[in-house]
């Protein structure tokens, strides 16, 4: 067995603390692919992320191994199992809708452009509205022409299996991880990044924590607020994954009391894998 990562951050190097990227110790037990692949003043987008796993995969796969896809970050995972074909990017474009800040009026110009991209997501999500009009305006083809939408669930090579938490459990969790990030020093981590030449990229800045550290650097909030605040997004994007994931009807989940790691010795978890 060989990991492939599908965490969108780990892919950068120099985030080791705020990613919780594999140690060493970790990689010369087990191989892992795509960690520490990229600068983090560099974009890296999920296109990039899919070619570099159907590379690895491959490999992999040529080697007479099985490969085993970590990671949660959800559309980076379906793009790969599901082939995904993925709009291009029009930075341009992209800084032209910018400009507008009400959402609610890109939205209703999407409406106009992409009736059916537009039903399928929330008006007041400004992420997706504003990518769904800058592809929509930059490759002159709506966006939801790109695929059947990522509300269906076709069928896929892999298996898919789900590790379950109790919510309260997860929150906990959550807090005692940036407790255990700051005291390995997480704060110079992110100091060391910013000082950088060419600091964080558009994506890497994405990454939770980072931008809230960031803030704090930069003199916009107190150390506890900025800890505070990476709690509290940390814990809307659980809940955000949560009820992704639990869309897919493809998922075989398992449900753990406290500690996740300890379902790996189960057997039929992994070993059966047909």
């Amino acid at each position: 067995m060989e990991i492939v990562s599908v965490d969108s951050m780990q892919v950068y190097r120099g985030m080791d603390i705020g990613t919780a990227t594999p140690t060493p110790a970790d990689r010369a037990a087990v191989p892992h692919h795509l960690i520490d692949i990229v600068d983090a003043d560099e974009d890296f987008t999920v296109a990039d992320h899919q070619v570099a796993a159907r590379v690895a995969i491959e490999e992999i796969e040529h080697r007479g191994n099985r490969a085993l896809l970590v990671g949660g970050t959800a559309l980076h995972l379906r793009a790969i199992i599901d082939d995904l074909e993925i709009p291009g990017q029009y930075p341009q474009v992209r800084a032209e809708l910018e400009l507008e800040v009400d959402t609610a009026t890109l939205h209703r110009q999407l409406q106009r452009l992409d009736p059916v991209g537009a039903e399928r997501m929330e008006p007041t999500n400004r992420r997706r509205v504003v990518r769904a009009l800058e592809v929509t305006l930059g490759s002159d083809r709506p966006f939801s022409s790109f695929g059947p939408g990522l509300d269906q669930h076709p069928p896929t090579r892999f298996r898919l299996i789900g590790l379950w938490l109790p919510r309260a459990v997860v929150r906990r969790r959550i807090a005692e991880r940036y407790e255990a990030q700051a005291a390995a020093g997480f704060l110079d981590e992110v100091r060391d990044l910013m000082d950088a030449p060419g600091g964080l990229s558009r994506t890497a800045a994405q990454a939770l924590g980072y931008r809230e550290l960031a803030g704090h650097l930069a003199g916009k909030c107190s150390l506890d607020a900025a800890v505070d605040a990476a709690v509290v997004r940390t814990r809307q994007f659980a809940r955000r994954q949560r009820m992704w994931f639990r869309r897919d009807p493809r998922i075989s989940w398992i449900g753990a009391g406290s500690d996740p790691t300890r379902l790996a010795g189960l057997p039929g978890v992994l070993g059966d894998v047909p």
